[in-house]
């Protein structure tokens, strides 16, 4: 090996990958061409460390119109259209640049979404921070929203939902997952190809610059002390240019006059022409000097890595170019032909008509490293499973316990965060962020769709594959509560440094329930993200997937929110719970640990609750639905009370199988999963019960909304007496009274 080891540092290149490539290339690369396949056959873009556990999950389906493989999935919704989505990941630049690189995650989402030639209609996010309080986490959590909400407003796409969660595991690295969903008619779904020998290769958007440069090698390392020095990796968006890009690719699509259009994301221009040409099994030659740069000086190999945002190249048939053009320019933006598509399967970049890299396609994308990396267990594991409950005394004050969590960030309300971002934009959204799943209406139709971000990294610490499994079963709930149907799902896989067993087979785990609950649940995946080497000197977040599930509600105007509706309406608890408090915020707030199994997943009757919800919403049986998840069936009640104008519950809950110290607060705090809190007319209750047991599910009458106390017995004696007002007052102004402290 002739190269300097220093420059395949550089670049992320193993010795032995380097190998490879002069292997496929009959020579030695010059460093345009490695530039080239470093950002190829990075994690980020190639999928080295996941591609064999990525294969096994469930893709298809009836409902399917696009899996994998493609900018986005897409999904049959009826009526002739499809819901386009799609969740993906920025979080080293989000690390380095909070603004921008929260901002440019939302601008690369939506533009995966368009170039499928769906117009975006909805934005979610998943974010993941240090402790509140801590040191260096309001500069995050300030920069990272405002990021969000900037580029998101100014683009006019309402951010409808999300969730955002506060853990010391997230300190050294945040995690911004930013979901985007679309609508188009079924027929004309775009794809990334190209195809037709001689067709002309456009150049769209905002003009070259170095921002970005090495952004998707960035994106597959750890960071360290010296990661402040990647701001210049970390790209700068403009929204107000991609709305006009917007606008223009979907005009330009009615025409007929595309053979295929791609994003310039990840590795910019390198990426857009490698994976075109792979689709269609051609070849692409352009030339750098001809990409319109906004700098000066710019060579080959920086035009080629660059990552400058809302860039688009499309492959257009020939004799329709001046019809193209001519779109462009009415959006006052230039369509470039910077070159062609040639029939020898080749990626040929010339400057000013001299070859400077010419490599084959597939030694780009099919022929990347692929890696089955070791895996095993991780030493910590048994330790952090052990959880004896004997040892474990109840709060003493189960009023207090519920002030703790209601005030624990993770759970208290993320209205700080929502009132920055114009959620009702378009006119289409039907429920307000925080009261449940994200729900917007499907114009010119009585449909709507309900969308869910979920994720528990606790629960994936301690059981990446019931954890993951987890994760799909709440995303999937948070749906069916809204009384939409969940069709499919997307996937945001954050996890640490493949290259050390313990986290490989955390991923490889996580997988495997992801692809078990889904079969179960009947929500295949139809696209995703995985976001590695999440770790900071050596330091791994926790493994955590995020699961975004998208459903159907067949009737807008029966859409569940999780608010109760009036006084003297029933309360039903449907499903079972039981003393399981390992990994949860219970334990984690209250007594400082973080230990124990998460709760356990019976996907069978997980199946039968979300066919259940659908029917009862479908059927107006009942007036609102709420899932027990973080804090138990405690905050479960107390949040269906907050925003309903004052009005109280009372319940009485049968107590758990658990130690006597324990007990009370193992009934009102556990996490159990599959459960459900629902507000019920009372001439309806009978109907309810009888449906939930032909069903199979469990459901008992637990109280009755009312009064404005929230007054909870465990055994018929009250431990729980509240006024809502004070309990809401805890919960809204939680993180309000931290953010409007100097920022640390």
């Amino acid at each position: 090996m002739s190269i300097d080891p220093q420059v395949l540092e550089r670049h992320g290149l193993k010795p032995d990958e380097y190998e490879r490539i002069v292997a496929f290339m009959g020579r030695e690369p010059n460093l345009t061409e490695i530039g080239i396949f470093s950002v190829m056959w990075s994690e980020h873009c190639s999928y080295k460390s996941s591609r064999v556990h990525l294969r096994t999950l469930p893709t298809e389906g009836p409902q399917v119109l696009q899996g994998p493989g493609e900018n986005a999935g897409a999904v049959d919704i009826g009526e002739g259209l499809a819901a386009v989505f799609k969740i993906e990941s920025h979080n080293h630049p989000s690390f380095i640049e909070p603004y921008q690189g929260a901002a440019t995650g939302v601008g690369g989402i939506i533009r995966d979404i368009f170039t499928m030639g769906a117009r975006p209609i909805a934005l979610m996010n998943s974010l993941r921070f240090g402790a509140l309080d801590a040191p260096g986490t309001r500069r995050l959590v300030d920069g990272v929203v405002a990021g969000i909400a900037g580029y998101g407003n100014s683009i006019g796409i309402p951010t409808i939902a999300g969730e955002i969660v506060f853990d010391p595991m997230y300190a050294g690295n945040p995690l911004v997952n930013v979901f985007c969903l679309g609508i188009s008619k079924a027929s004309d779904i775009i794809k990334g190809v190209a195809s037709g020998v001689g067709n002309g290769v456009y150049y769209v958007g905002a003009k070259t610059g170095r921002d970005g440069i090495h952004g998707a090698t960035m994106a597959s390392a750890e960071f360290d002390e010296k990661s402040a020095e990647k701001r210049p990796a970390v790209q700068v968006g403009d929204p107000f240019m991609e709305k006009l890009l917007l606008e223009a690719c979907l005009e330009v699509m009615k025409t007929d006059a595309l053979i295929g259009i791609q994003d310039m994301g990840a590795a910019g221009l390198t990426c857009s022409t490698t994976e075109m040409g792979s689709r269609g099994g051609a070849g692409i030659e352009i030339d750098t000097a001809l990409v319109p740069q906004r700098e000066t000086g710019m060579t080959p190999y920086e035009i080629m890595l660059s990552e400058s945002q809302e860039r688009m190249l499309l492959v257009s048939k020939q004799g329709r170019e001046a019809e193209v053009e001519a779109i462009f320019e009415k959006w006052d933006l230039h369509a470039v032909r910077i070159g062609h598509v040639t029939d020898d399967g080749m990626l040929r970049v010339k400057h000013q008509g001299q070859v400077v890299a010419e490599i084959p396609n597939r030694a780009l994308t099919d022929e990347a490293p692929v890696y089955r990396r070791p895996m095993e267990s991780p030493a910590y594991l048994p330790e952090a499973q052990t959880l004896d409950l004997e040892t474990i005394v109840g709060s003493g004050s189960p009023e207090k316990a519920l002030a703790t969590l209601l005030s624990s960030p993770t759970i208290a309300s993320k209205h700080w965060a929502y009132r920055q971002y114009d959620h009702m934009v378009q006119t289409n959204t039907m429920n307000l962020p925080g009261l449940g799943a994200g729900v917007v209406r499907i114009k010119g139709t009585d449909r709507a769709l309900a969308m869910s971000v979920d994720g528990n990294g606790r629960h994936c610490y301690l059981d990446p594959k019931r954890g993951a499994a987890l994760a799909v079963a709440e995303a999937a709930r948070n749906v069916a509560c809204a009384g939409a149907k969940p069709l499919a799902a997307t996937n945001c896989l954050n996890f640490g440094n493949p290259e050390r067993p313990a986290i490989m087979w955390q991923f490889g785990q996580a997988v495997a329930g992801i692809g078990e609950a889904c079969r179960a649940l009947d929500v295949p995946i139809t696209g995703g993200n995985v976001s590695l080497y999440n770790e900071t000197d050596g330091k791994a977040i926790y493994p955590t997937p995020i699961i975004g599930v998208v459903g159907l509600l067949e009737h807008a105007d029966r859409l569940l929110t999780r608010r109760f509706q009036r006084s003297g309406d029933v309360v039903v608890l449907l499903g079972d719970s039981h003393c399981e408090v390992g990994g949860s915020e219970y334990l984690a707030r209250v007594h400082g640990l973080v230990r124990g199994v998460p709760p356990s997943l019976d996907l069978k009757a997980e199946r039968a609750l979300q066919d259940l919800l659908v029917k009862l919403a479908e059927a107006r049986l009942i007036r609102s639905a709420h899932d027990c998840s973080d804090g138990g069936i405690a905050v479960t009640l107390a949040e269906c009370c907050f925003g309903s104008q004052g009005i109280g519950v009372e319940v009485s809950l049968m107590a758990v199988d658990a130690p006597s110290s324990l007990q009370v607060d193992a009934t009102l705090f556990a996490e159990s999963a599959s459960r459900v809190v629902v507000s019920v007319d009372g001439s309806l209750v009978t109907e309810v019960l009888q449906s939930a047991a032909a069903l199979g599910v469990p459901a008992r009458v637990i109280g009755e909304t009312g009064g404005n106390r929230i007054r909870l017995a465990v055994a018929g004696q009250i431990v729980v007496d509240v006024a809502t007002a004070d309990a809401e007052r805890i919960w809204s102004q939680a993180i309000e009274q931290v953010v409007a402290q100097k920022v640390a």
